[in-house]
């Protein structure tokens, strides 16, 4: 009889310990707020062929999703990263250093995912940011705008098109 009351209060023990530890362990997933933020924060990264964009450095690339075209001293092509950071963080971080790094925000869209659309010279770069269960995604694109295709300036502005140019679309 006492063993078997022994083993109902071990075994609700035991339940015990491990609903404690699935809670400790839990509460660290999206930071716990223990530690400092110079232990835990990695420094933000410029990435090879995306040489004027910073990336925060809690980011990993995901190499299989991304593609980078090179030639001449030009990239173009879509880089993915993901990593445990709230959205609007990265958002309000690319906002920030895209300036730092001379390029003009455009257009920005907010939602369940957010896109900043940014010009620069003859580039365009649209990044794309989406929240998940337990990591965010940020798909970032670089392409030449049509000016850099066309050859001509590399000042952004807008033009009306003329009677000609209207009658043939």
């Amino acid at each position: 009889m006492n063993q078997s009351r022994f083993g109902k209060i071990a075994s609700r023990g035991m339940i015990i310990v491990l609903l404690m530890g699935g809670l400790v362990g839990c509460s660290s997933l999206k930071g716990s707020g223990s530690g400092t933020a110079a232990s835990s924060a990695r420094a933000p990264l410029y990435y090879d062929g995306f040489n004027d964009i910073l990336i925060p450095g809690e980011l990993k690339q995901d190499k299989k999703a991304s593609s980078i075209f090179q030639s001449r001293g030009f990239a173009a092509g879509m880089m993915v990263f993901k990593g445990r950071v709230e959205r609007e963080s990265l958002v309000a971080f690319f906002k920030d250093n895209m300036a730092k790094d001379n390029w003009k925000l455009t257009g920005a869209v907010s939602a369940d995912k957010s896109i900043l659309l940014f010009l620069k010279e003859t580039r365009w770069c649209v990044m794309s940011i989406s929240e998940g269960f337990w990591n965010s995604v940020a798909e970032i694109s670089v392409l030449p705008s049509s000016l850099a295709v066309a050859g001509t300036s590399t000042t952004f502005e807008t033009l009306p098109l003329s009677d000609e140019d209207a009658s043939t679309n």
